[in-house]
């Protein structure tokens, strides 16, 4: 079963490619969301990651705290917004 992750405190200069590739090392990544301001088109600094289950709760660990250009990311498990959405 499929597992989404957020991936917070990105640097602003992160590209998707860069952050497939980080969640690579643990497996498989089935999807890479970064999220941009609606307004301004601009990476807001987060995003989500979908990997399976096993394999995203080994990134989480291994990822959470890690040093990416700079900046301490936040990895953990992604939680529902109220309203359903993410």
């Amino acid at each position: 079963m499929a597992k989404t992750i957020y991936v917070g405190n990105l640097p602003f200069s992160a590209t998707e490619p860069e952050v497939r590739t980080m969640f690579e090392e643990f497996g498989t990544v089935h999807e890479v969301k970064m999220i941009t301001d609606r307004e301004t088109g601009r990476f807001r600094g987060f995003g989500f990651v979908e990997m399976e289950e096993d394999e995203a709760n080994k990134a989480i660990s291994e990822l959470d705290g890690k040093e990416f250009d700079g900046r301490n990311l936040r990895v953990n498990e992604a939680r529902e917004r109220p309203g359903g959405r993410r």
